[in-house]
Order: C-alpha cells, then structure tokens, then sequence
C-alpha cells in the first residue's frame, strides 16, 4: 500500500508542476527564444506562491512578470536598471543556471577604454 500512496503522491507533485508551467505558458512573449522562456519561466515558477494575486486583485501577478522581465532583459539584452532593482532580480534568481550567455560592454567600458588609447 505505501508504494501506491508513493506513486499517488508523485503523480500529485507532477501534475502541479504541469498545471504550473502551463499556467505559465500564457506569459510568454512572441519575442522570446526558447532558452529565454526556459529562464524566465524558472524565475516566475520558482516565486509564483510568492506573488499570487490576492483575492482583492492588487497586481503581484504583474509584480512578478515585471521583475521577471527585468531579469531577463538584463540577462540576455543587457539592459541596465536602477541597482537597487538589479540587485533584487539577482538575488531573486540566484541559482538559477542559464548558459551561454552573451557578453556585453557597457557604455562606461569603452569610455574607459577609449582613453586609455
């Protein structure tokens, strides 16, 4: 009997994981590579109990895609926010592993480097 309460209970886990990453799905932009979405999606699943709307609907839910795009567009774009915001998106997906990143220069690095010369 425990094995079938074991199976039972991973069944459970597996179809909220589904039910989860469906859910989702709706947020995706047309934009969005498949590694892009993979992330993004780690990020909105990993604090999505965090940011659930409350019943009164005062906007985690856009909260949490907000931050996730931030996130993203720092990750893969190199777009450059407010430090503090930065700071709280990093921490946010910590852990999350993305590879093959593309590298960027900012501004300040060539300025930097143009007067070296």
């Amino acid at each position: 009997m425990v094995g079938g309460e074991a199976a039972a209970a991973v069944e459970k886990l597996v179809s909220g994981v589904r039910q989860a990453a469906d859910f989702a799905e709706q947020f995706r932009s047309y934009s969005e590579s498949e590694k892009q979405w993979k992330a993004r999606m780690e990020f909105i699943l990993r604090h999505l109990p965090d940011y659930r709307d409350p019943p009164d609907g005062c906007g985690r839910l856009d909260q949490l895609l907000s931050l996730s795009m931030v996130w993203a567009n720092h990750l893969f774009l190199g777009c450059s926010y407010n430090k503090d915001l930065l700071d709280k998106v990093m921490e946010m997906a910590d852990g999350i592993e993305v590879e093959d990143l593309p590298q960027f220069t900012t501004r300040s690095e060539l300025m930097k480097k143009n007067t070296l010369h």
